[in-house]
């Protein structure tokens, strides 16, 4: 059967919800996987469909897994973040008691103004650095990294922080999206407008701690590849927007213009903003799962020739990104959105951080590659510009050591980083118990945290933001001077 461009010549799609785990265990001795019913397959050689049913097993187990413990992971969560409001609406934890004897507790709404995640809790600043101004070499990362993180919260929230504390125009509209293939609105994001820079921010919510579907994206390695795009990871396509049987066509068919998806929903907003002005531009962000999908909205613009769009695209900006496709899909994005229209990309990464260095970079099968540039920070917040991270696949000699060491600095650093540069680096006790003690166990996930990417956006040397926003010519991943660069590191 033909393929246009907008379909896949072959995927990958993974069911978890209609695979039980006697399935799965079946599935080591299946002879071919596309004799089951709860994934689709096509076109795939005798070492494809090896590697690709070894890697179905061990997503398909995992996603199954999260799917069984969705409802108590949800429920902990909810509980967890109510006990911090309310320890919060009440002041600290002895008005909570106070106000209890006096039954006058405050009680915090869910969906309110004020009421703010898990992950706003890590890091409870809002604010703009007053200190970083327009025109300044690191606004558009400070300012990127904010957004990145303000997208872990309700609407009321969002449009609250960047009404009232960024004064920016928050651009109304449904921040849930629809996933077609999870079918539930698990994917957030949202739109502002600095009228200063005279700029659109589009933020993309990364991995809610206590979402099991979040995680099930995460984990689904279901792929999707065509001959333009090249292997792209399923789960972070599905996310975006993906429409079941139709791939990516140009505009939504008749039957899924009432869902909300993702792509289709910013793309028409975007378009909408900038026949206003002629000279507005927009940039893409995003932590974690976020800036996955920060990257693969303009490759989907490309993708359907928005031509007018990627002329005003000023930059992607990601924070602890995953890797997302395959060389093909890196050779894809240079030509047809970095180069031709001299889009900055530029790929923040943070000391120990694991998921910077997931799925692995493996020269076997070359699934997954990085490209970009790559903006390297130590635990000191020192940054350089560098082909790729250290350690790409994380793993080295000694390196439990010195990422245990390194842990055991960051605990340390957070009880005198506020002396030398203000209360505004003052960690709560949210961030210290739960992420820093737990570093000490799991160093590569903590390091995961949107503070120390805001950190790195206001602390990192200027020359490294000053070079980074100036250079049109992206590194490259050569082996050679990957080794070089990776040599003349040095870490606190």
């Amino acid at each position: 059967m033909a393929v246009n461009k907008y379909q896949a010549d072959h995927y990958l799609m993974l069911k978890p919800d209609e695979v039980s785990i006697r399935k799965v265990v079946r599935l080591l001795w299946s002879k071919r996987m596309e004799e089951s019913d709860y994934f689709y397959i096509r076109e795939s050689d005798e070492k494809e469909d090896f590697i690709e049913k070894g890697l179905a097993i061990a997503s398909l187990s995992a996603q199954k897994g999260l799917l069984h413990a969705a409802k108590p992971l949800k429920c902990f969560g909810q509980k967890l973040e109510m006990w911090l409001n309310l320890v919060s609406f009440n002041t600290n934890i002895f008005m909570l008691f106070f106000n209890t004897l006096r039954c006058k507790v405050k009680i915090p709404k869910r969906k309110s103004d004020d009421f703010m995640s898990f992950a706003g809790y890590i890091d409870k600043r809002v604010k703009l650095d007053e200190k970083i101004e327009p025109g300044n070499a690191r606004y558009n990362s400070a300012l990127a990294i904010m957004a990145a993180k303000l997208a872990y919260e309700n609407k009321g929230f969002i449009r609250n922080t960047v009404e009232q504390h960024w004064k920016m125009e928050f651009i109304d509209m449904d921040t849930d999206f629809w996933n077609d293939y999870l079918e539930n609105c698990h994917t957030q994001g949202f739109m502002s407008y600095d009228e200063r820079v005279n700029m659109i921010v589009v933020s993309f919510r990364g991995t809610e701690a206590f979402n099991a579907y979040d995680w099930c994206t995460d984990f689904d390695i279901s792929c999707f590849e065509n001959p333009e795009m090249g292997k792209i990871h399923g789960g972070f396509m599905k996310a975006l927007g993906l429409v079941m049987e139709h791939g990516w066509p140009p505009h939504l068919p008749a039957d899924k213009r009432d869902k909300n998806l993702a792509y289709y929903a910013i793309r028409d907003k975007l378009k909408e903003r900038i026949d206003l002005n002629k000279e507005t531009k927009f940039m893409v962000t995003g932590h974690s799962l976020g800036g996955a999908l920060a990257v693969l909205f303009p490759a989907i613009l490309a993708l359907h020739g928005e031509t007018k769009l990627l002329e005003r695209l000023e930059g992607i900006y990601t924070f602890g990104q995953p890797r997302v496709g395959d060389g093909k899909f890196k050779s894809f994005m240079e030509e047809q959105v970095l180069d031709r229209y001299g889009v900055k990309y530029l790929r923040f990464v943070y000391c120990n951080d694991l998921i910077t260095r997931l799925p692995f970079d493996d020269p076997v099968t070359s699934l997954y590659t990085h490209f970009g540039t790559c903006l390297y920070f130590n635990s000191c917040y020192k940054g350089q510009i560098l082909p790729e991270e250290p350690h790409k696949n994380y793993f080295e000699t000694f390196g439990g050591t010195r990422r245990f060491l390194n842990a055991l600095f960051e605990l340390v650093r957070c009880l005198y980083l506020p002396l030398l540069k203000g209360g505004d680096y003052r960690e709560g006790l949210a961030m210290i118990l739960i992420v820093r003690f737990s570093a000490l166990a799991f160093p590569g996930a903590a390091d995961h945290n949107p503070l120390d990417y805001v950190n790195a956006t206001r602390l990192g040397s200027m020359e490294v933001f000053q070079s980074a926003e100036s250079s049109k010519k992206w590194l490259k991943n050569s082996a050679t001077s990957g080794r070089e660069v990776q040599d003349k590191i040095k870490y606190c």
